[in-house]
């Protein structure tokens, strides 16, 4: 899946950043598209960013756009998945659309079918931008990947709410302050492997990015299994980030595809 509607590596990169941005979610920072801004209310809300700027004419036009309500699927003998990642240092960015923490080269990655991808960052929207046969949950978090193509893989893990979720616990600890972009808290480290369910079935189609410029060629992979987060946790986040979520799109003639174990 080459993700040719970029200019350059730099531009995926910067659309990568916005992670909530990303969402897959991916797009710039908010002060870094000053002159291209968008929301996810109003005049510059979802159904306004295909004619914001002709960068974001996919959010218009694409016809394999993401998010999307999981209903119809194909169950199948899908490659397991593989994940193995590493610590990396705990700076929650303000994106300007979500928090997110970005990795380091070499911070581990996801392998499936043979396909290694390189764990990149992970960012959160809430509500859920993913709904299984209509069902939305609290929060979902993205985590992105890019292989040595260039080519993205976003791994969403649902969030419902429940018990204190122990690897959102230190990110969510550490905002950074209202007015700041990024907080970077010394000596202590994170490992996204332990946001994982205990399950590792999946659903997966092609679709874009969740956030302008809504870039399609993008391999998802949702997670059948959801993990939860406390209310409080849910809170923290709503306080700076209410509504943070694409409305689904249309399937169109995509399959979705589905293992047969949870």
């Amino acid at each position: 899946m080459t993700i040719n509607t970029f200019a350059s590596t730099a531009l995926l990169m910067r659309a990568i950043i916005c992670g909530a941005a990303l969402c897959v979610g991916v797009a710039a920072h908010a002060d870094e598209h000053a002159s291209h801004h968008w929301s996810y209310s109003g005049e510059t809300g979802p159904e306004h960013w295909g004619s914001e700027d002709p960068e974001f004419a996919t959010c218009g036009i694409g016809k394999h756009q993401s998010p999307i309500d999981i209903k119809n699927t194909v169950v199948k003998d899908l490659p397991e998945l593989k994940f193995d990642y590493k610590d990396v240092a705990l700076k929650v960015t303000d994106t300007g659309h979500s928090f997110q923490v970005n990795a380091a080269p070499g911070s581990g990655g996801l392998t499936i079918g043979g396909e290694h991808y390189d764990f990149l960052q992970v960012h959160f929207h809430d509500p859920s931008e993913e709904r299984v046969r209509g069902q939305q949950y609290s929060m979902v978090a993205h985590m992105v990947h890019k292989n040595a193509r260039g080519e993205l893989a976003v791994v969403a893990v649902l969030i419902r709410t429940g018990k204190t979720n122990e690897f959102l616990k230190p990110i969510f600890d550490n905002f950074p302050a209202k007015g700041t972009t990024e907080n970077a808290v010394a000596g202590k480290t994170v490992n996204v492997g332990k946001l994982l369910p205990a399950h590792h079935g999946y659903f997966t189609f092609d679709g874009s990015l969740t956030t302008p410029p809504c870039t399609e060629n993008v391999r998802w992979i949702v997670l059948k299994t959801p993990v939860e987060m406390s209310e409080a946790q849910l809170k923290a986040f709503e306080a700076r980030y209410a509504h943070n979520a694409r409305p689904t799109q249309p399937l169109n003639a995509r399959v979705v595809e589905e293992t047969k174990s949870d």
